[in-house]
This record gives structure tokens, C-alpha cells and sequence, in this order.
């Protein structure tokens, strides 16, 4: 099965309407800098078959900051995760390695909640 594919308009083909102009609003987030940024680390187990995760959220800056910051976090713990949608998922309980690591990398706002 092959997966659709939008093009650059959202999937719009053609409009009826002469004035019609197409409102792109995909500008890119804005990078806080760490002492800024009010990370959250949760545990979480629902939806994941009973397996334990890590969960950092509420990081603003665009995906490849993002992306950067979970490739870290993953190689500090010694595990696996992904990271999507402004959150970071580190496969296991890591929550104080990764609040160690984030306070000592300058991330002074986060906590665990």
C-alpha cells in the first residue's frame, strides 16, 4: 500500500473561487534557550502493552532542535526512544538520569511532574 502524497497546497486541486489565495502558515518555531524552556519528565505506561516510557514535553523549538536534544538524551541513558509532536519518549524509567542530564546541560526549568 502506498501512502498518499500531498502536494505543497495541503491536498488542494483546484478552488472556485477567483479570489481565492492560499494562506501558508507554516512558519518555523522559535529555539528558547535552555535556561528558558520549562521541560516536563513524566513516566507514562498507557497505550504501550504495559511497557514503561519517559516522557519529556513541552519543548518549543523547531524538530531538528528537538530531534538534536532526544539523540542526547537517548545516548546519555544507554536506550532507545523517539521523538515527535514537542515530546521526547526514552524507552524505560529514566526519569532522574534525564533531569540530571537536562540540569546539568543548562535546562534549569525542568521537572518532574
Amino acid at each position: 500500500m502506498s501512502k498518499k502524497k500531498l502536494n505543497s497546497f495541503g491536498g488542494l486541486v483546484y478552488s472556485t473561487n477567483p479570489d481565492f489565495v492560499f494562506d501558508n502558515e507554516t512558519s518555523p518555531t522559535e529555539l528558547l534557550s535552555p535556561d528558558k524552556q520549562p521541560l516536563k519528565i513524566q513516566l507514562q505506561t498507557k497505550h504501550r502493552a504495559g511497557k514503561t516510557v519517559t516522557i519529556v514535553f513541552q519543548f518549543s523549538g523547531p524538530d531538528e532542535a528537538l530531534q538534536q536534544l532526544a539523540k542526547q538524551l537517548k545516548n546519555h541513558c544507554g536506550t532507545g526512544g523517539s521523538a515527535k509532536d514537542g515530546e521526547i519518549i526514552i524507552q524505560g524509567d529514566h526519569r532522574q538520569k534525564v533531569l540530571q542530564w537536562l540540569q546539568k546541560s543548562g535546562y534549569k526549568l525542568a521537572k518532574i511532574i
